[in-house]
């Protein structure tokens, strides 16, 4: 749209909507400070970052409730579509374990996992996600072989499906607008050491799989038999990509 053409529609307005558009306007003049990590699929283009802290600013001028998965979802697709990366139309919500298929440019199509946390204090160092997919089997075998089979053939289904889980972090004080807002990429390679996870360990009614790589503990399979779902628990960060950080 043009800046005339702007001008003539805003001169129709009403007050009250003058007052609303002033309000978009001065969150959008005021965008966070954002730092990135050089180099990411994501961060090469620097439209998707601008794209992304500007949705940041106008959501955070009418609430200060972090931007949760949905919206997430929605900012993350509006991004991409922004700068014409191609992006799957959103899928059913039956759809197993992903989110959203994305073609950054000549890159490779990825098949991607979404997930969003604002919990208390978030960890500088490890990552936790509270809900990786449900396993509803677990509370009706009894077995640990066959535990151990159905989660071996969960996981392989999953790292089949995904090639990566980016998730939001928002940090925040009680209440309070999130002061920083953290991008960041999660391999689904980190999940290779369940496949040689022993038997004995699923004789337990809540079966934790401690994944090493390298010598070092990356992250901690847990399979919540109450809630019938996956948690992974402390990722390490440096494990996973940071893309970008925003200072709101």
């Amino acid at each position: 749209m043009a800046l005339q053409e702007l001008k003539s529609k805003l001169d129709q307005l009403s007050p009250v909507k003058v007052q609303f558009v002033a309000k978009v306007i001065e969150a959008l003049s005021n965008p966070p400070q954002v730092s990135i990590k050089k180099g990411t699929w994501i961060t090469r283009s620097a439209d998707w970052i601008e794209y992304f802290g500007l949705a940041l600013s106008l959501h955070h001028g009418t609430t200060t409730e972090p931007l949760d998965r949905t919206m997430f979802e929605t900012v993350f697709r509006n991004a991409c579509t922004s700068i014409n990366w191609k992006v799957d139309e959103p899928g059913s919500p039956t759809r197993r374990f992903v989110d959203l298929e994305v073609q950054a440019g000549n890159e490779p199509k990825r098949r991607i996992s979404l997930k969003s946390t604002s919990a208390k204090n978030l960890s500088e160092t490890r990552v936790h996600i509270s809900k990786l997919t449900e396993a509803a089997w677990i509370q009706d075998l009894r077995r640990a072989q066959e535990r151990r089979n159905q989660t071996l053939s969960l996981f392989n289904d999953y790292t089949n499906a995904v090639d990566a889980i980016v998730m939001l972090r928002a940090f925040r004080e009680g209440n309070n607008i999130p002061h920083r807002y953290q991008l960041i990429e999660i391999p689904t390679a980190i999940f290779e050491p369940v496949q040689e996870a022993p038997v004995e360990i699923f004789r337990n009614d809540a079966p934790v799989i401690v994944c090493d790589m390298r010598g070092n503990t990356v992250a901690r399979v847990a399979i919540d038999r109450s809630d019938a779902k996956i948690t992974i628990r402390s990722i390490l960060l440096s494990a996973c990509v940071v893309h970008a950080e925003w200072l709101t």
